[in-house]
């Protein structure tokens, strides 16, 4: 199972998009240290710079963002996951009383924020789990010194390195989740449509 992949696809998109915002990168470029650099290529890689994104999600995340660690200057990951609610919600049921509660709503299987309509309509309860964690350094290019093409393969590289890195995070628990869906589901109060 991934958890994020690279959408071949929106290469040209991508590569568009590096060389349109040097700016972008100014502060990053010849650091010594990687992580500025790779930030910024994240973030061109994602919703809601390049729409769809180069960087594509299993269905359960909802966003996968990096910044730089105040701390250490290392490379931090946050994600949002879709979860389902968690036990004591679907085992003792005494807050339902007959509200018509929704879970998350999948849009062709991915799963979406409410949309206005709906929230007229149904109350909502949506779980989701928060990942924070520190990504390694290995295999994050060197931060080019300045635009041109070592920039837009840097970013690349860069992009692909953080993916690979998420994805060793984060696979686990989405097979986890995955596994269990069908569990909660038959434990789940009926939905009211």
């Amino acid at each position: 199972m991934r958890a994020v992949w690279i959408d071949r696809a929106f290469d040209g998109r991508y590569d568009e998009q590096v060389d349109a915002t040097p700016g972008l990168f100014r502060h990053a470029f010849g650091d010594i240290s990687p992580v500025a650099f790779a930030v910024v290529a994240w973030q061109l890689a994602i919703p809601p710079v390049l729409d769809p994104g180069l960087v594509r999600c299993h269905r359960r995340i909802l966003s996968v963002q990096c910044s730089r660690n105040s701390w250490d200057g290392g490379l931090t990951a946050y994600a949002q996951i879709a979860a389902p609610l968690p036990a004591g919600l679907r085992t003792n049921r005494s807050w339902w009383q007959d509200r018509g509660w929704q879970d998350w709503p999948e849009v062709f299987g991915q799963y979406v924020e409410p949309a206005p309509q709906d929230l007229a309509k149904h109350p909502f309860l949506r779980a989701s789990l928060t990942m924070q964690a520190p990504l390694p350094l290995s295999g994050l290019p060197p931060a080019p010194a300045g635009p041109g093409a070592e920039c837009l393969v840097s970013a690349r590289r860069a992009v692909a390195v953080i993916a690979q890195h998420v994805n060793d995070l984060l696979a686990p628990v989405l097979l986890q989740l995955e596994s269990d869906d069908g569990r909660y589901a038959s434990e789940a109060p009926e939905q009211a449509g």
